[in-house]
């Protein structure tokens, strides 16, 4: 079962299903995999602004974005904003 706000059909209840199967897969427990795939999903929408409130950890500071782009070898990043890092960095992943 999806998070409390997520609804059945939608893009982040497909999400948890398949983080949740991904965490069988591994071979964590059924409950663990269920609270992994939850915590998941509720970063995600809070990042997204999917939410009304969100936690001070779901939120990427522009120092854990630089890391991030460093790690991912992007380059100009050192005369890039905040927003600028995010966008880079949601680029690459993807």
């Amino acid at each position: 079962m999806p998070p409390r706000g997520v609804k059945t059909g939608t893009r982040r209840a497909r999400q948890y299903e398949h983080i949740k199967q991904s965490e069988k897969k591994r071979g964590v427990s059924a409950p663990r995999a269920e609270e992994i795939a939850a915590r998941t999903v509720n970063k995600e929408r809070a990042r997204s602004g999917e939410v009304r409130t969100r936690s001070r950890t779901s939120s990427r500071t522009r120092e854990q974005l630089y890391r991030q782009a460093r790690r991912l070898k992007i380059s100009g990043r050192s005369k890039m904003n905040k927003a600028q890092l995010e966008r880079a960095v949601d680029s690459r992943k993807s």
